[in-house]
C-alpha cells in the first residue's frame, strides 16, 4: 500500500507529543497538515512540520484530503469535528472525551455506527503492559475488586501548555473525572463487562478552588466486583508524572503497581514475582497509532470506538450526577 496521508485538527491540545513522533517517524505515513482556531499555533506547527496549516479545520480536510485524521482539540469542539469527518468520510481517531456531555458522544456514536464510520478512541490500556501482565496470570473473570490510585500535576499544566480552557467546564466538561478516571471507568467496562454500575463517587476542588473537580472518588461495580477509581490534579509536578498505586485482588493473585514500572505479583503459593513494565498510559500512544493507523488501512474496526466513549460517558454522567455536579 501507498502512503497514508494524515492530518492533524486541534493541534493546540497538550496531548499532540503523545501522538507526532510516531506519525512522524513511520515510513508509510506523511503528515499532510495540521489545523487549529489558534492560527499561531498551527502556522508554527506547519512551518516546522513543512506541511500546509490552516486556522480552519474545514479549509485543511478540503485543502488536504486525508486518508485519516487525528482530531484533538478543545472538548467543546469536539462533535463538531466529529461531524465535519463524518460528512467528509474520513476515517479518525478522536482524544477523549469527544464532547462535554454523554448526550453528545451518544449522538456522534449512534451515528459513526449507522454509517459504518472507522471512528477510533484512545483509551489506550486497553493496550497496556499492565493489562497484558494481569491477563498472562488471571482471567478478567477471577478479578475480584481493584482500586487505582492515579494523581496527576496541578492545573497549572493546562494553563502553562496553552490549554486553559480545561479548567472552565463548559469547555472541557469537568475535571479530573472525565479527564483521567475515565481511562478507568472504560477498563471497568473492558474487565468486567456489562454491565457496569456507579455505586458512589465524591469529588472536590478545595485543593485549587476551581470551577472543575481537581479530586475525585468513584466507586464501580458490577454484580458483586468493584473498582475504586482516585484522580486528581494535586502533584506539583509537570505532565505525564505521577503519584500512582493500582492494587488488583483475584481469586488466588494481587498484583500492585507503583511508581511507572515497578509491579509486583502475588502468586497462589504466596510468592512475589517483580516486573518492570509500563504501567501508565503515556507510553502506550505509540502502540495505539501504529495499531489504528494498521487497522484503518486493513478495513479492522479498532480496539475502541465512539460506541465505547459513549458508554464511558454515560457512567462519567452518572458520577458527576452522584458526586453533585451537574454536567448536561
Amino acid at each position: 500500500m501507498g502512503t497514508m496521508r494524515v492530518a492533524v485538527i486541534g493541534a493546540s491540545h497538550w496531548h499532540l507529543d503523545l501522538y507526532l513522533p510516531t506519525l512522524l517517524e513511520l515510513p508509510d505515513v506523511a503528515v499532510v497538515g495540521v489545523s487549529d482556531v489558534d492560527a499561531r499555533v498551527a502556522g508554527e506547527l506547519g512551518e516546522r512540520l513543512g506541511c500546509a496549516w490552516s486556522d480552519s479545520h474545514e479549509r485543511l480536510l478540503d485543502t488536504t484530503s486525508p486518508d485519516f485524521v487525528l482530531a484533538l482539540g478543545e472538548h467543546a469542539e469536539m462533535p463538531r469535528e466529529a461531524g465535519l469527518l463524518l460528512d467528509r468520510r474520513i476515517p479518525f481517531a478522536m482524544e477523549k472525551p469527544c464532547g462535554t456531555d454523554a448526550g453528545q458522544v451518544r449522538a456522534l456514536a449512534d451515528r459513526a455506527a449507522a454509517e459504518g464510520a472507522f471512528a477510533a478512541v484512545p483509551f489506550v490500556w486497553r493496550q497496556s503492559e499492565l493489562l497484558t501482565v494481569m491477563r498472562e496470570r488471571f482471567a478478567d473473570a477471577d478479578i475480584a475488586h481493584l482500586s487505582f490510585r492515579w494523581i496527576a500535576g496541578t492545573p497549572a499544566r493546562y494553563t502553562d501548555s496553552g490549554c486553559g480552557w480545561m479548567l472552565d467546564p463548559a469547555r472541557s466538561g469537568g475535571g479530573c473525572t472525565i479527564n483521567l478516571s475515565v481511562h478507568m471507568i472504560d477498563l471497568a467496562r473492558v474487565l468486567f463487562g456489562d454491565p457496569v454500575e456507579v455505586a458512589a463517587a465524591v469529588m472536590a476542588n478545595t485543593a485549587h478552588g476551581l470551577d472543575v473537580e481537581d479530586y475525585s472518588l468513584v466507586t464501580l461495580r458490577s454484580g458483586g466486583r468493584t473498582f475504586h477509581v482516585e484522580t486528581g490534579y494535586l502533584l506539583p509536578a509537570r505532565h505525564s508524572t505521577f503519584d500512582m498505586r493500582f492494587s488488583v485482588k483475584a481469586r488466588s493473585h494481587y498484583l500492585i503497581a507503583t511508581g511507572l514500572r515497578d509491579v509486583e505479583v502475588v502468586g497462589p503459593d504466596g510468592a512475589v514475582e517483580h516486573l518492570r513494565v509500563h504501567t501508565t498510559n503515556v507510553p502506550h500512544y505509540p502502540v495505539f497509532v501504529r495499531d489504528v493507523l494498521r487497522r484503518a488501512r486493513a478495513g479492522e474496526p479498532p480496539i475502541a470506538s465512539l460506541t465505547d466513549m459513549a458508554a464511558a460517558m454515560d457512567l462519567v454522567q452518572e458520577a458527576y450526577r452522584m458526586g453533585g455536579i451537574n454536567r448536561g
